[in-house]
């Protein structure tokens, strides 16, 4: 990526002009500041009660999870655990909306259970058989269902675009590994996924409201500049360690010649804010997973916590300006 080339700008001619608003902030304080971000999966969001109540703060971006609105979860051939996770978050999308409310940004990741059969968390490639290489293929019962899958969600996510929210969306998430379906039939399928995605929902679907976030380091995946809008990769370090993980923004930065945004799409320990605030690595926002990665002080310590909060470098939601 050629950091001296300007920022590129949305992919999308048609893109919302609270996308462009979000899209222009993020370039703004790109290297000047990083957002604070936190993922939620459940309606009381115990992750932002934790926070603001140790740090008297709350994140700039809320993380919000739609495996539970998956059209095709086998209820009748799942466990316990399945059936807990995709009743917790179902409704979220509502939560999603009272954050809007508050005028914080949103990340939207979908734990997409497979379009067709499979069983459990049949995101899961190992619970399923669904092939997608064959969604691909026009008139095949996988590329029907994988259209069908896609359009419902479509529905959801125009709730947002009618009310002029801005979502930056992260579909395909980790589509360098295998464990999820869209990940296990190699990088050119995850490409074509993308693509596929992106095409209908911009060009069908009129949602004009997204910000496209590719989520893998890996070259040879990289579905391309005129789909992607932001790059980001998951990194989890080993816990207490918080650094400005610039060995890991060099090797995203490596997927394009094009200067786009770079993001922690999730992240387990929180990075190091002091070191980024110091070395300028410019991540434009990171992602803490939910749960014990926040709740508990196995990864990062209430004291670390509050010290990333309050730090001058650190956007928090009391500081970041309405942009939509």
């Amino acid at each position: 990526m050629n950091t001296n080339l300007p920022f590129a700008p949305l992919t999308n001619p048609r893109a919302s002009a609270e996308a462009k608003a979000v899209m222009d902030y993020l370039m703004q304080v790109s290297g000047k500041g990083i957002l604070t971000g936190q993922h939620t999966q459940t309606i009381p969001q115990e992750e932002l009660n934790h926070i603001q109540a140790v740090t008297g703060k709350l994140p700039a971006v809320c993380g919000f999870e739609l495996l539970g609105y998956s059209p095709n979860i086998n209820y009748a051939d799942a466990g316990e655990a399945c059936l807990k996770e995709v009743k917790e978050n179902q409704g979220t999308l509502e939560t999603a909306m009272e954050w809007a409310e508050k005028k914080g940004l949103l990340t939207f990741t979908f734990h997409w259970f497979s379009p067709l059969g499979g069983r459990d968390k049949s995101f899961y490639a190992e619970n399923t058989d669904f092939d997608a290489s064959r969604a691909l293929i026009k008139g095949t019962p996988e590329h029907q269902a994988m259209l069908s899958d896609m359009d419902v969600i479509a529905e959801l996510l125009k709730k947002f675009r009618d009310r002029h929210i801005p979502i930056l969306w992260r579909p395909f998430h980790e589509a360098d590994g295998t464990w999820f379906w869209w990940g296990a039939k190699g990088y050119e399928t995850a490409k074509g996924l993308w693509r596929t995605m992106y095409q209908r929902y911009t060009q069908v679907h009129d949602l004009n409201n997204l910000i496209w976030v590719w989520n893998s380091p890996v070259p040879e995946e990289y579905p391309g500049d005129d789909c992607v809008d932001i790059i980001s990769r998951d990194i989890y370090a080993p816990a207490h360690s918080h650094t400005d993980l610039k060995k890991e923004f060099d090797e995203l930065s490596r997927i394009t010649d094009a200067h786009k945004l770079a993001a922690l799409g999730e992240n387990g320990p929180l990075p190091g804010i002091d070191q980024i605030a110091q070395s300028h690595v410019p991540w434009c926002w990171y992602m803490t997973w939910s749960k014990d990665f926040v709740l508990e002080e196995s990864c990062t310590t209430k004291e670390e916590l509050v010290a990333a909060y309050t730090h001058p470098y650190a956007i928090t939601l009391d500081r970041l300006p309405a942009l939509y």
